[in-house]
This record gives C-alpha cells, sequence and structure tokens, in this order.
C-alpha cells in the first residue's frame, strides 16, 4: 500500500470534449478582456493626471483603427460575458418565496430589464438619445 494518493491524468484539452465545457472556457476567457479594458481605463486616469498634452495623446491612441478594434472586441466579451452570466443567474442565485422557487426565467428577465433601463439612462446621460 502507498501513501500516495491516486492522480487522475488529465489532457491539456479536457475543455474541447463536451460544448458546455466550451461555453465555460469562453465565459472564463472573457474575464481577461474585461481586466484588460480596466487596466486601459487606469492608464487613462494616470494619463489624465500628466496632463491634457498627453491625455490627448491617449484619447488619439483609443480612436486610432487597433484602438477602436480592441473597443470592439472588449464590448464583444462585455456582452458575453453578461448573457452568459445572467443567464447562469437562476442556478447561482435561487430566490425562494416561502417553500416554492422563482422561475429562472423571472430572474433572468429581471437581469435584462435592469441592463436594459440602465443603459437608456446611460444614453441619455451622455446625449445618445
Amino acid at each position: 500500500m502507498t501513501n500516495r494518493p491516486y492522480i487522475r491524468p488529465m489532457p491539456n484539452s479536457w475543455w474541447l470534449r463536451e460544448g458546455r465545457y466550451i461555453r465555460y472556457m469562453a465565459r472564463e476567457l472573457t474575464c481577461l478582456f474585461i481586466g484588460f479594458y480596466a487596466f486601459v481605463l487606469l492608464v487613462g486616469i494616470y494619463r489624465l493626471s500628466q496632463g491634457p498634452e498627453t491625455f490627448d495623446i491617449f484619447l488619439a491612441a483609443l480612436w486610432s483603427q487597433a484602438g477602436l478594434l480592441m473597443n470592439l472586441a472588449v464590448f464583444i466579451m462585455a456582452v458575453l460575458h453578461s448573457v452568459t452570466w445572467f443567464n447562469l443567474t437562476p442556478k447561482a442565485m435561487p430566490i425562494w418565496i416561502g417553500d416554492k422557487q422563482l422561475p429562472g426565467w423571472v430572474i433572468v428577465g429581471a437581469h435584462y430589464g435592469g441592463w436594459l433601463v440602465i443603459s437608456v439612462v446611460a444614453l441619455f446621460i451622455v446625449g445618445g438619445l
């Protein structure tokens, strides 16, 4: 008898076996884009602290073709992250009212409704509507 625990071999491509694993990894990948964009915003705050000329250079970089492609990629990943999380919410946060569980579609619908309201308010504030 050995004291070493049995460790089952796990290939690096384990997540390619099933569609749900691929969706899980895609959802996890989105956090890298969100983190990168948070870093870009921190760089923007730092550039703003250095003065208007430096901040104008930073804004010009964001409006360049590469900057616009980066923003588009981050936007797509943020939408994918939000949609997958909202659809997962009833499993992660079941709501019980007495002895009955609130249907999942109500929880998901409330999240999408809140997203819509906040988006409309934000567009109104910035003058988009």
